[in-house]
């Protein structure tokens, strides 16, 4: 009996036992400092009368165990000295659970109550890796507003007044919706047409190169990039807006802009009929809408591909863009589309831009020419009237052939159909205002440029992580056929007494083709854990001709008489071979990398005309390093290094003389080197995000051998003789640094920035060698506060202190002072009535050659009523440069030449708008349509 009951107790026991095997672990540490906190003290405690079941101190290292815990619901208390108590309640289902509890972080009492505050303040933030995540909720704007509008609430993002955004110190360079490009690289018009309500998230973020993006090896390129989330219930539906204005002095702007979205596919279309200088949607217009006269090539050794450049060629300068000179009238649209299927194996992305443009107008300059022994003055008054039909197409797909491997085609196509008709009339003068010479000139062009870029990528990932190899293959064909009339009248003085005239009378036929290819095969092979090398080899071909024939009147007034001086038949071809190895070494906090290409380049140079031909070879290195330490998620310091290589363009090097300004004649140098750039980096960053809080530095520096400049020389009557030399010794410096602050008590952010550019350009004029020292210090001021639903101010202001010499008169210095006051407010009042004002105050200090009065004070405003539900509908009176002010002013100071323009530009109108905002996107919410 005795033996049966110790039996029995014994089994009690065990049985007891096991069912409180369970137990709990974790780490304690510090929320703000992400420190450890050894003995803190950790009590289990039973959920339903608080009776302890348990109890623990942490080790040294922060870590605590529980166990012999049964099953049951109980409360986990945390607490230390001087932190905010920490309760979780939890629950054990498993006798044998082991429940790990991560690490569990402790806040400061002091900072509690900050904390809180300024979470109601910048709303949910969420940090992901290298990603910054705010939820889009959170931040309160009005109804219909924009994510542009989103985007300036946003703590670290600034939006300017042309709609270009800033995020920690850095320019956005791209905006994508669900992480796909949206009309290709026009941000503003996700910005700018997408409503806030149907945003989940702004994720900001550094994204990373494809190659990187695809190797997982990074190699330190990036650039800074917003993707939009759109909410889950918001990628259903149709949603868009009308905008119809109608203003004084014949001013009108007229937009559309419709979306559909289902899913995955997005559909999208948007068209302007305006003429206040709305003539695309982006805040690089140029750079989107933009094909300049495709006549010559260069490659650009940093990043292995040619780039096309318009010739400097007057016939056919302008470049078919609005840039806001002159009075403008446009008729513009586009398409966009993308898709993915197939479990998003495969993706297409396709837009079409069509622009109607017509531009007219005149100005006015006024510069300064200095030489060794005198100083030109030069005034002139222009007329110009232009018109541009441009179609634009691009698109791409993307494959996932498999989990391994993938293939992405790209295709781009562009034609332009430009006219161009200038009359410019032009004196100078020498110091004691004597006349030096007097011209009459007009220009008149008729030109079609076509472009058609293409380019295959492949890739393939293989077993071991890290090792890569991908090939590429690129295209690109470009074309500019142009003609045109220059009549030109030229009166020489001596003295001030006429001393002769030339006079110029003639046709013109230019024409340009450029044909490229280029192939770039990588592999990566990782070495560790952490590092990797890169290998690439690639061949380019580049094949370039241009023709520039010039005709004279005959005998009977047609233009047969063919002027050799001033024509030429060119051919530049180029075959490179270029290969290279990179190392690169990646871990949390420190990424470095360092490589080198080298390239042979052989160059093949005709002469049709002279029937020549000569052949050059060059090896060109490509060195390269960076690196970065990144000290926590927001703050990172990164240091780079590039040399690279700039080959001469063909309008560089083609020995013809250009005569579309009888007094500035440039001329080729078949003779010109590569030029090798030399450029040094260093950039710091440090944002707060709960203080609000950012700190930028950026230092730059390069240097440039046998570098492009001009050599000219200047007769006595003013004429000018220009060819393209090599030279030594070019160099600039540049510091920028940007301190923010969020002052809690009053509720206002303030922000500092200071600046420092140093130049030395160099040239020859008349023989002798010309240094030219530039200066430039800028110091600024911003502050804003703003009040949800009810206020926002904002002023900013900077000074801007130029300091310029030349080495040829060392004693005339350009020394001047320029100011600007950029004041914003905006204010919500009752009846859903909102008035918004914006001003622009410049001011610039009048020099010797600038004595008139330069300053400009540009006012913007405008009163809006809302109406319909959901303040579907607005009405809008708006006053553009109320004051009329606008004088379209724009000064430079470029080696020995100082000058100062003015020109045709939009001024004071009013308008009345109406603006719907139509919108059937998700489910119906509370709110919303």
């Amino acid at each position: 009996m005795r033996k049966t009951l110790l039996l029995l107790f014994s089994v009690l026991c065990f049985c007891i036992a096991g069912a409180q095997n369970a137990s709990i672990k974790g780490i304690v540490t510090d929320t703000v400092n992400r420190q450890n906190l050894p003995n803190t003290s950790v009590s289990l405690l039973r959920a339903k009368d608080s009776i302890m079941e348990g109890f623990a101190r942490c080790n040294t290292n922060g870590a605590f165990t529980i166990k012999g815990i049964a099953k049951g619901d109980y409360i986990l208390l945390i607490t230390y000295p001087h932190y905010v108590d920490y309760a979780d309640r939890i629950t054990i289902t498993d006798s044998a659970q082991v429940l790990n509890m991560g690490s569990i972080d402790l806040i400061l009492k002091a900072n509690l109550l900050q904390e809180v505050i300024v979470k109601q303040q910048l709303g949910s933030i969420r940090l992901k890796g290298d990603t910054t995540e705010f939820i889009a909720d959170s931040f309160k704007v009005q109804p219909n507003a924009t994510v542009e509008d989103l985007l300036k609430v946003i703590p670290g993002i600034q939006v300017d007044k042309n709609g270009k955004i800033t995020a920690q110190g850095e320019t956005v360079k791209k905006v994508l919706v669900d992480g796909e490009e949206f009309f290709g690289d026009d941000p503003t018009l996700v910005t700018q047409n997408l409503r806030a309500d149907m945003v989940g998230a702004v994720q900001l973020y550094d994204k990373k190169s494809d190659q990187a993006a695809f190797t997982g090896i990074d190699d330190g390129k990036s650039e800074k990039t917003i993707n939009i989330k759109l909410k889950d219930g918001k990628k259903n539906g149709y949603f868009g807006k009308v905008n119809l204005g109608g203003a004084t002095h014949g001013y009108y702007d007229n937009q559309l802009m419709a979306n559909i979205f289902k899913n995955k596919e997005k559909f999208a279309a948007y068209g302007i009929v305006s003429n206040i200088g709305k003539t695309g949607l982006n805040w690089e217009e140029a750079g989107s809408y933009g094909d300049n006269p495709l006549s010559s090539a260069s490659y650009d050794e940093q990043n292995g591909y040619f780039s096309i450049n318009g010739s400097y060629d007057e016939l056919d300068s302008w470049t078919g863009n609005y840039e806001g000179q002159g009075n403008p009238r446009v008729q513009t649209g586009g398409l966009h589309y993308n898709n993915k299927w197939n479990d998003d194996k495969q993706a297409i992305n396709g837009n079409y831009k069509i622009l109607h443009l017509n531009v007219d107008g005149q100005g006015s300059n006024t510069s300064q020419t200095i030489l060794h022994d005198t100083v030109y003055y030069n005034s002139q008054n222009s007329r110009f009237s232009n018109y541009a039909l441009r179609n634009k197409a691009n698109a791409y797909y993307e494959l996932q052939i498999d989990s391994s491997s993938s293939v992405k085609i790209f295709a781009e196509g562009a034609t332009t159909h430009k006219t161009s008709n200038t009359f410019n009339e032009s004196e100078e003068r020498f110091t004691d205002s004597s006349l030096v010479n007097q011209n009459s000139r007009a220009l008149s062009s008729i030109s079609d440029n076509k472009s058609i870029n293409s380019n295959i990528l492949w890739r393939k990932k293989f077993k071991k992580k890290g090792r890569t190899m991908s090939f590429n293959l690129g295209e690109n064909y470009t074309s500019s056929n142009s003609t045109g009339y220059l009549n030109s009248t030229t009166n020489f003085f001596s003295k001030g007494n006429p001393s002769g005239n030339l006079v110029t009378d003639q046709y013109k036929v230019n024409s340009s083709q450029n044909t490229g290819f280029n192939t770039k095969l990588t592999y990566s092979e990782p070495l560790s854990k952490y590092a990797s090398l890169v290998f690439n080899y690639g061949v380019i071909i580049n094949n370039s001709t241009s023709i520039r024939s010039s005709y004279n009147k005959d005998a009977g007034g047609k233009y047969t008489d063919f002027d050799s001086i001033y024509s030429n038949n060119y051919k530049f071809n180029v075959l490179i071979h270029r290969g290279g190895a990179a190392y690169i070494y990646n871990r949390k906090k420190l990424r470095i990398s360092a490589g080198n290409d080298m390239s042979y380049t052989s160059f093949t140079q005709t002469d049709v005309h002279a029937d020549t031909s000569v052949k050059r070879s060059f090896v060109n290195w490509n060195p390269q390093s960076n690196i970065t330490l990144q000290f926590s998620q927001q703050r990172r310091l990164s240091l780079r290094y590039n040399g690279y290589t700039n080959q001469p363009s063909i309008e560089q090097i083609q020995p013809v003389h250009v005569n579309d300004d009888p007094l500035n004649i440039t001329i080729g140098n078949p003779a010109l080197k590569p030029s090798f750039s030399n450029y040094m980096s260093l950039y710091y960053y440090d944002y707060k995000v709960l203080k609000e809080r950012d700190i930028s530095f950026n230092a730059s520096y390069d240097f440039v051998q046998n570098d492009i400049t001009n050599k000219s020389a200047i007769d006595t009557g003013g004429k000018t003789v220009t060819q393209y030399v090599n030279i030594n010794g070019n160099h600039r410096l540049r510091l920028d640094a940007d301190y923010g602050i969020k002052i809690k008590k009053w509720d206002i952010g303030v922000g500092f920035n200071a600046g420092y550019s140093r130049s030395r350009n160099q040239n020859f004029y008349n023989g002798l060698l010309n240094i030219t020292d530039g200066d430039n210090y800028t110091g600024g001021l911003y502050l804003n506060k703003r009040k949800e639903n009810k206020y926002s101010f904002s002023l900013s202001g900077s000074a801007t202190y130029t300091n310029s010499v030349s080495s040829v008169q060392t004693g005339l210095k350009t020394k001047y002072w320029s100011y600007e006051l950029q004041p914003f407010a905006e204010v919500f009042l009752p009846l859903k009535i909102q008035i918004h004002a914006e001003g622009d105050y410049t001011i610039r200090q009048n020099t010797t050659v600038f004595q008139g009065n330069n300053n400009v004070f540009l006012l913007n405003a405008w009163i809006a009523k809302k109406f319909l539900k959901n303040d579907a509908l607005q009405a809008r009176i708006t006053g553009n440069d109320i004051l009329n002010q606008n004088l379209g002013i724009f000064r430079s100071v470029s080696s020995n030449v100082i000058s100062q323009s003015t020109n045709t530009t939009i001024r004071r109108y009013f308008m009345f708008s109406l603006i719907w905002n139509f919108n059937k996107a998700g489910t119906k919410t509370p709110g919303n349509d």
